[in-house]
């Protein structure tokens, strides 16, 4: 590839399994996400999102229980909401900070992150989940704190994955042009739109996944990419 200068990955699926998300994260959530809210829904930070959640539901006025009722309700939805990503963030660190999990990377991952730091490549990622929730996952990892790796993160504040002005409004963030700037995830749509904002693309199709043609150079892992 050519004059690459930066690399923006996805997280699920792409650095990590969605099975510890969807199997690990989600369900710590959503066990606690009641408990949560009742304990610090006083904070200015929870309150604020807790408004965004109610605000985005279009719900005038709603007691607290039927803020929770939302909020489980997007989990089971998987709807990508800010304000749901938000809260999530929150009781994931506390699930990161008790000891509760580490999050998983393939096994590849951080030595080929280390290597394209290490090769002058600046690192960012972007992700459906919050800044400080990809900030968790990269710093209680299984392999050590990868965050000094990464130079800046995005979520869906920036707008959401699949439209193309998102990855303008990050080659703009970071001062690059976008044909600088290689972009990794496992979903086409989002490949496609990245692609159609001038940024170079990798189509990461883990095993057992069959290595179909999506439109995108396609790899199984990290070992295969040549910045």
């Amino acid at each position: 590839m050519s004059d690459i200068r930066a690399v923006l990955t996805d997280i699920e699926g792409t650095t990590s399994s969605i099975d510890f998300v969807k199997d690990v994260l989600f369900p710590y959530a959503r066990q606690h996400l009641p408990a949560f809210v009742e304990t610090h829904a006083d904070e200015p930070e929870v309150q604020h999102w807790l408004h965004e959640a109610a605000k985005e539901a279009g719900l005038i006025e709603a007691s607290r229980t039927e803020i929770i009722d939302l909020l489980i309700r997007w989990i089971d939805e998987d709807r990508k909401a800010t304000p749901l990503k938000a809260l999530q963030g929150m009781i994931w660190r506390e699930g990161y900070e008790a000891q509760a999990y580490v999050s998983h990377m393939y096994p590849e991952v951080a030595d080929r992150l280390r290597a394209w730091h290490a090769q002058g490549l600046a690192l960012y990622v972007y992700s459906s989940g919050s800044v400080p929730a990809q900030k968790l996952m990269f710093g209680f990892s299984e392999s050590g704190d990868l965050t000094p790796l990464f130079s800046g993160y995005f979520d869906t504040q920036t707008g959401h994955k699949r439209e193309v002005e998102s990855y303008r409004r990050i080659a703009e963030a970071i001062d690059l042009a976008p044909s600088q700037v290689l972009f990794l995830s496992d979903i086409r749509e989002e490949l496609d739109a990245a692609r159609a904002a001038g940024m170079q693309t990798t189509h990461l199709i883990r095993p057992p996944l069959p290595m179909l043609d999506a439109g995108h150079p396609a790899v199984a892992d990290f070992n295969a990419i040549q910045p």
